[in-house]
């Protein structure tokens, strides 16, 4: 019986190490941006990184006419447009922002859960 009890303490912490060794380092920044569509809620940053790109492609080609108008009405016409397309592709982009934070910190607080468990069995 005793032998059973070590072959199955021995088996969790393998586990652990390896899960640890796993989870050690903070992912670089493109992993964590690529984490963003994956998940329940990974939807979402699709749909916010779509319409942020067609935001941003709106305002890009109104700040080309902006650029190109001849006549103070039209630069007016098709700046202040510009301009506002802009920042709220900008909005949403920093919206996802504090999701990647929020991963890091679960990430985090995993990692500490692991390391409690870890002291209390020795």
């Amino acid at each position: 019986m005793r032998d059973i009890d070590q072959t199955v303490s021995d088996a969790l912490a393998q586990e652990e190490r390896a899960l640890l060794a796993r989870i050690d380092q903070d992912p670089g920044h493109i992993a964590q941006a690529a984490a963003l569509f994956s998940g329940k809620t990974g939807w979402v940053s699709v749909v916010l990184m779509i319409t942020q790109s067609v935001l941003f492609v709106a305002g890009v080609w109104a700040g080309w006419r902006f650029f190109a108008a001849t006549d103070v009405l039209s630069a007016l016409h098709w700046g202040l447009p510009a301009a506002v397309l802009l920042i709220m592709a900008l909005m949403i982009k920093l919206a996802l922002w504090p999701v990647m934070q929020t991963n890091r910190l679960l990430l985090s607080l995993k990692r500490l859960e692991l390391l409690v468990v870890r002291s209390r069995q020795t």
